[in-house]
């Protein structure tokens, strides 16, 4: 089969590997109809994840059709067609137990990494893909759900709802502000109107995508580049700050923007992923009683998200920018890396 290969960083190949097989009795194969890149393919190619090896096969997000079933799957037949989630969960270790398979403990020998697609096992992104732990790792798709939809419920819309919206303790009448509108933002923008509150503030240096952000439920858009930025978000709160800041970038310019901009007693719920060191002023933020969340999403609110997507609460197709075959998926790298340029938000990838 074909698949995209990293080969260390800055390097990736569209080529030829061998064909997934059933290597334990939880694994089912499926044909990949549907898959996607991620900001975090993007920190893999630049070396960001040591973990990832020579020869690994990328991505964690996809949507597929069951072809060989392992003889211990019982939920899942040949022919099903289901959302692969970037999170794999055997669904009864302790971590499971806690609604954390992002520690999952049965994980491919991992011990405590429930996500192990294009990390430390081959990825979504290739013509077929073997998915262990099946009947706890995938989701059958409801007719009436489209593809593109459906994929954005592999990773990022769980991920925005789970360690944006909910870590945060978002309550009705809150003032939510996000600060990096890419899709992981959005998604927090798109699932912080299921809590009801009162002000949505998109916050990035990127014009089109505080644009964006309106249409995905954004009340407010402030451009970080601006001069007096932060008056401007807290003028939007009578002085008094946020209650809740989503940090959705990964670096530490962002993370410190989330804490100068939560009311005492605010929360800053940190969702990017940080390749260095951030400066915590700890002497700062204990007398506000700030709250610190962090987290790797467990995707246990997927089957949640997929009801209210098949009843249209919820429309994610709308993350699609960008649409290519999978042969050519070498072309949608260079459109998502380039996402000022493109303007791409999501690359929808079709078999």
């Amino acid at each position: 089969m074909k698949a995209l290969v990293y080969h260390g960083p800055g390097e990736k190949a569209w080529e030829t590997v061998p064909d997934p097989t059933i290597r334990l009795a939880t694994d089912v194969i499926m044909k990949v109809d549907t898959t996607t890149i991620c900001g975090t393919d993007l920190h893999i190619l630049k070396g960001d994840v040591p973990a990832v090896t020579d020869g690994r096969v990328l991505g964690h997000e996809g949507v597929g059709t069951v072809v060989e079933v392992g003889s211990a799957v019982s939920s899942l037949a040949v022919g099903d067609r289901a959302i692969i989630s970037c999170i794999s969960a055997c669904g009864s270790c302790s971590y499971c137990h806690r609604q954390l398979p992002s520690h999952c403990l049965d994980d491919e020998g991992a011990s405590g990494i429930g996500w192990i697609f294009g990390h430390l096992i081959d990825g979504t992104q290739a013509e077929y893909v073997r998915v262990p732990l099946a009947d706890g790792s995938l989701h059958k798709l409801p007719k009436g759900v489209s593809d593109e939809a459906a994929v954005m419920l592999s990773d990022i819309l769980p991920t925005g709802f789970e360690i944006g919206v909910r870590n945060g303790r978002t309550s009705p009448g809150d003032v939510v502000a996000v600060v990096g509108v890419g899709p992981v933002g959005l998604s927090a923008i798109m699932t912080a109107g299921l809590y009801g509150p009162s002000r949505v503030i998109a916050i990035d240096l990127d014009q089109n995508r505080l644009e964006q952000a309106k249409t995905f439920g954004a009340t407010d858009a402030v451009n970080s580049g601006a001069d007096g930025w932060k008056d401007e978000v807290l003028a939007m709160t009578d002085g008094l700050g946020v209650d809740v800041a989503i940090e959705a970038v990964g670096i530490p310019q962002t993370f410190e923007m989330c804490t100068e901009i939560i009311r005492p007693g605010g929360t800053v719920a940190n969702v990017g992923v940080h390749g260095r060191s951030v400066e915590l002023r700890l002497q700062d933020l204990w007398i506000a009683d700030a709250a610190i969340t962090t987290g790797l999403v467990s995707a246990t609110t997927t089957p949640m998200l997929l009801k209210l997507v098949a009843q249209g609460r919820l429309t994610p197709e709308k993350f699609v920018s960008h649409r290519f075959d999978l042969g050519s998926i070498m072309d949608a790298y260079d459109t998502f890396g380039r996402a000022a340029e493109t303007k791409a938000l999501k690359v929808a990838i079709a078999a």
